[in-house]
């Protein structure tokens, strides 16, 4: 899929299937059902709306390489799912050429960005990555994708799991989390970890705790250049 058509399936898949819908065969209700869960099975967000205030500047501009934070997240996820979108400022971070969705809970931290995304109802499964995760590579998010075939059919969310405990920043969000997360922001419980405890989660073990270590502070960013 071409960096044009990953725009266009986020902005609005059933373009996609256009065509598709045009022939006799759409008539049929089976078939209307499957191309549909084809097209809206999965898609990708990458949260960009924090305040960086540790940081003292916009952590997801940061420039690893050739790529900003944002531009090496969003690739990563399209590499995973194709359909990539970002959620945040569309003013300051559609410059990337990427679908960009307004916090519609801001102050809420990624709680409000993930209710954001599961408001949209772009897909049945979501993958949900932090721009400030940059060891997270695009073989990770791919074989992390890929248990979403196997999963019981009870799971809601799928989220990697090491040492340090739950990823719930890098991790993949049935759409049935919603009403989850809107009673969380209903009651101000903001921490991810806590919601974990309301969804039926299938828990990935990850041995390499390293893979989700963010950068908050002008530190932490030193001592990733310097490795």
């Amino acid at each position: 899929m071409t960096y044009k058509q990953n725009r266009i399936c986020c902005i609005n898949p059933i373009i996609t299937g256009f065509s598709f819908l045009s022939n006799t065969l759409w008539k049929n209700a089976s078939i209307q059902r499957e191309w549909y869960h084809f097209l809206m099975q999965r898609a990708g967000f990458v949260l960009v709306g924090g305040a960086s205030t540790r940081m003292g500047g916009d952590k997801a501009l940061l420039r690893l390489g050739e790529a900003t934070l944002v531009e090496s997240a969003a690739g990563k996820v399209a590499a995973a799912v194709q359909c990539v979108a970002l959620i945040g400022s569309p003013e300051r971070y559609g410059q990337f050429g990427y679908p960009v969705y307004a916090d519609k809970s801001p102050g809420c931290g990624p709680m409000g960005g993930l209710q954001t995304l599961l408001q949209l109802g772009l897909a049945e499964w979501n993958l949900v990555i932090a721009c400030d995760m940059p060891r997270v590579s695009s073989i990770f998010l791919n074989a992390l994708t890929a248990r979403i075939d196997g999963s019981p059919t009870q799971s809601t969310c799928i989220v990697p799991t090491g040492p340090d405990g739950p990823e719930p920043l890098c991790a993949i969000y049935h759409a049935s989390c919603l009403p989850a997360v809107d009673s969380a922001i209903t009651n101000r419980r903001f921490k991810m970890r806590d919601l974990l405890l309301k969804l039926n989660v299938l828990p990935v073990m990850s041995y390499e705790s390293a893979v989700f270590t963010n950068v908050n502070t002008p530190a932490d960013w030193t001592q990733l250049l310097a490795r």
